[in-house]
């Protein structure tokens, strides 16, 4: 089957919401419930919300918007659109950077699944009431390491490759479908719960007070910038994936915008479930990414109802972390499916296979684990956004881009949205990419 004739079959959501609800699958994960709440409080509270809000919805749905639009523009994932820029505009070195967004996405699922496999662990101890019975911090440190950890991750894998292989529309539209409504339900009833435990009005106190001295602290914004930007999933192929599936009806912006809102609710809730009932127990607020798997298995251990709480909980997480490995699992696989002619199928059990056995070293050393997630996060995935601006906004033509994002919309961008992009955006990403190495990491 020939290039052209394969595209004019691809695959597309069913319609703007099917698109915006896979968008916000893609964005709302475990950066959301691990990292959002503890940021926030340790970072000004409420006073932490002004720079978040600012790089959230200035450069992030900028940054949304152009790499949908890319997608929708190329028809195609990042690796062949990259390259169609290039060759179309007859210059080097399109073929050789088009690898980066696709293989830095397909690295983030390496690592990514094997944390959803602790989250399944923790679901399951949750459901038998084991969480109970057990030391927090022992378990976890035990279990990280074990062999025990490589059977979870490989359901982690499992669960994704049956929802992409199921293409489109069948598989990915439809289970965001079911799972981001949910996702949101629960939230909200375990806020409830959160917000009604004695003691809690000193973590709600500790989230919404403003604590302004915190804008003077470098260190706050430089967090806030990191958990903006990737708590959108730019990455430069997953959300390409996702446009290259919309038609011209789609309202990119808007949708961009109620991506952003969503995402940024999802991660609020987040904080309103962990952080009050830390304060009404009197555990460690600054425990960091630990806060997920030793201190909620605490809290939750002292509650009423524990175990059924804790299950609630951690299903969320599964929908947070699932919804957000179908997309990266997709790009790669979109990328075998044009690039190599190979059947979906076929594509997401050889990809999902090999990033699994990859990803196995990894359950047995955290070492391994944290130094390949820094790599992966800190260098390719900022690269691979600033590789869809640059063809995007340079190589294709900034005019010409800002047509191709005004197909569809309501209330079309302009000029100074070009200048956003082309400057803005572009400095934003290649800062992100210096203070991730300065900081050691800022997502």
């Amino acid at each position: 089957m020939s290039k052209s004739k394969s595209k004019s079959k691809r695959e597309k959501f069913s319609g703007q919401l099917g698109f915006i609800l896979s968008c916000i699958g893609a964005a709302v994960g475990l950066g959301n419930i691990w990292m959002f709440p503890y940021r926030l409080g340790q970072n000004g509270g409420a006073a932490f919300l002004i720079p978040y809000f600012l790089f959230v919805f200035i450069l992030g749905t900028t940054g949304i918007v152009t790499e949908t639009a890319f997608g929708r523009t190329m028809k195609s994932g990042s690796m062949s659109g990259i390259r169609r820029v290039f060759k179309d505009k007859k210059l080097k070195g399109g073929r050789i950077i088009s690898y980066i967004p696709t293989l830095g996405l397909g690295g983030v699922f390496i690592f990514y699944t094997v944390v959803v496999g602790w989250v399944l662990k923790y679901f399951a101890i949750s459901l038998t009431g084991e969480i109970n019975s057990i030391d927090a911090g022992t378990y976890f440190n035990n279990f990280v390491s074990s062999k025990e950890a490589i059977l979870w991750h490989g359901i982690a894998v499992g669960l994704t490759l049956l929802i992409v292989i199921f293409g489109v529309s069948k598989g990915i539209e439809k289970i965001n479908r079911i799972i981001m409504p949910a996702l949101f339900a629960i939230f909200i009833i375990l806020t409830m719960r959160s917000l009604t435990l004695p003691g809690a009005g000193r973590g709600i106190a500790y989230l919404l007070y403003p604590r302004w001295e915190q804008l003077l602290v470098v260190n706050t914004w430089v967090m806030a910038l990191g958990q903006a930007f990737f708590t959108v999933s730019l990455t430069g192929c997953a959300l390409v994936v996702y446009g290259s599936y919309t038609d011209d009806k789609v309202d990119l912006p808007s949708a961009a915008i109620r991506t952003a809102i969503f995402d940024t609710l999802a991660a609020l809730l987040a904080a309103f479930v962990i952080i009050p009932a830390v304060f009404a127990y009197g555990l460690d607020v600054s425990a960091g990414p630990g806060l997920l798997f030793v201190t909620v298995p605490i809290i939750f251990k002292s509650m009423p109802f524990g175990a059924l709480l804790s299950a609630l909980f951690f299903l969320s997480v599964i929908f947070a972390s699932i919804s957000s490995c179908i997309v990266m699992l997709e790009g790669p696989v979109e990328a075998a499916m044009s690039e190599l002619n190979v059947s979906r199928k076929n594509g997401t059990m050889v990809i999902a296979i090999l990033c699994f056995i990859l990803g196995i070293p990894m359950d047995m050393n955290m070492d391994l684990f944290s130094k390949f997630s820094d790599f992966i996060t800190i260098l390719v995935t900022p690269m691979g956004t600033l590789i869809i601006v640059i063809a995007f906004f340079y190589v294709f033509g900034g005019e010409k881009a800002v047509k191709e994002i005004n197909i569809g919309a309501s209330k079309p961008v302009g000029k100074l949205f070009r200048v956003l992009v082309k400057y803005g955006l572009t400095v934003t990403t290649i800062v992100v990419f210096v203070l991730g190495i300065v900081y050691g990491g800022i997502g």
